[in-house]
């Protein structure tokens, strides 16, 4: 099996889950090609995959502008295909996911694409990467909402075991 995967990032923190989904994928003999949608190689061919995963993080109520711009490029090929989005977040890390679910449903009405799954995954705090106005302002947040505000540190919140779980999950559907 052939599997394409194309991810927006801002801090990193997608690009180390799917590199995650990759090498797992990897380990169910698929053939994984990675690629951040701000680089992408002239000659990517989706016709030539089984499945393509799309994942992006979510900054500002919004995925990424470079991967929400690959969607509606490639909008039809995409549709004939088995597809995932991964949607990184700190909604995801929610009882109720609403938002993050709201983030999804933006992306998908927007876009005109109809992921054949969605995976709503939370994501990380990297107060040692933010600028200061930016740590600020997220610790800000963060402090409102009970959540942490230590600003010396970092905060990964991913689940990895569902992490492997939709990824098995998603080869054991694909490569069928």
């Amino acid at each position: 099996m052939k599997v394409l995967v194309v991810y927006g990032t801002t801090e990193g923190h997608t690009r180390k889950i799917v590199e995650r989904l990759a090498a797992r994928m990897r380990g169910h003999d698929a053939e994984v090609e990675v690629h951040d949608s701000t680089a992408l190689p002239q000659s990517l061919d989706i016709a030539q995959r089984d499945a393509v995963i799309l994942a992006g993080s979510v900054h500002h109520g919004r995925h990424q502008a470079a991967l929400i711009h690959f969607i509606k490029a490639h909008r039809d090929a995409l549709n004939k295909k088995p597809t995932a989005l991964v949607s990184v977040s700190f909604s995801a890390m929610e009882d109720d996911p609403a938002d993050a679910q709201g983030y999804v449903n933006q992306l998908v009405e927007e876009t005109d694409w109809q992921p054949s799954e969605t995976f709503l995954v939370a994501g990380a705090l990297l107060y040692t990467e933010y600028d200061f106005m930016k740590r600020w302002m997220i610790k800000l947040i963060m402090a409102q909402h009970g959540k942490p505000s230590d600003t010396t540190r970092d905060y990964e919140f991913t689940n990895w075991s569902a992490v492997d779980a939709f990824t098995d999950s998603f080869v054991e559907k694909t490569s069928g």
